[in-house]
């Protein structure tokens, strides 16, 4: 089963220098900070927004698909098993990856109406990254820093990491998912089983 940490901390992805895929190209530091600005504030409109709370979590997921390189990502966590993977394997797990995924970084936003996100200090990490910070602040808790960790991925500048209270989410996922398999005979059907359990329980937990 997937440890609780995982389930709280998807969110955060891509930290290693040279680990993105081949057609990441170099990533202008003002480019990346205006797309977080620009997807910041499409989160913000949709969560506090008229609409029911199941109708807002879908706006925001529909914001996140288009930011996040979710292939890329997912990819990379999966590592050496991709490969041992079948075609229908591999098929499900991006499938519930992306879900997994998704549901995390809107959990990290938040659902209550109120709010409110501004823009922080960005900087070049490497000739294929940029790092920006955002300070959320939520009616139901305390502000929360978050560092997007931005990549050009075909031609359009897309987030590939969220590094939240210093723990990347791609390389914490990545050897969870690892200790699962690696657990069950290094077979990715395992995986599967706990991801789809992993869903269940933040289905739940979002009441759909």
């Amino acid at each position: 089963m997937i440890a609780r940490r995982t389930l709280l901390a998807a969110g955060a992805a891509l930290v290693a220098a040279r680990a993105f895929p081949a057609f990441a190209q170099p990533v202008d530091t003002a480019r990346a900070a205006a797309f977080i600005q620009s997807t910041g504030q499409e989160l913000v409109a949709a969560i506090n927004g008229r609409g029911a709370v199941a109708q807002r979590r879908e706006q925001v997921a529909a914001v996140l698909r288009r930011a996040v390189d979710v292939e890329g990502v997912g990819r990379f966590i999966l590592g050496r098993y991709l490969r041992q993977a079948t075609p229908d394997e591999q098929a499900q797990y991006m499938r519930l990856f992306e879900e997994v995924l998704i549901r995390n970084l809107s959990a990290r936003f938040g659902e209550y109406q109120g709010v409110r996100f501004s823009l922080g200090r960005s900087q070049q990490r490497t000739e294929d990254d940029a790092l920006v910070n955002t300070i959320v602040e939520r009616p139901n808790g305390g502000p929360v820093s978050l560092d997007w960790r931005v990549s050009e991925v075909g031609g359009q500048p897309r987030i590939v990491d969220l590094i939240a209270e210093g723990t990347s989410l791609r390389l914490t996922t990545r050897s969870e998912y690892a200790s699962v398999i690696g657990r069950n005979g290094g077979r990715v059907s395992a995986l599967l089983d706990a991801m789809r359990q992993q869903v269940s329980q933040l289905s739940s937990r979002e009441g759909g």
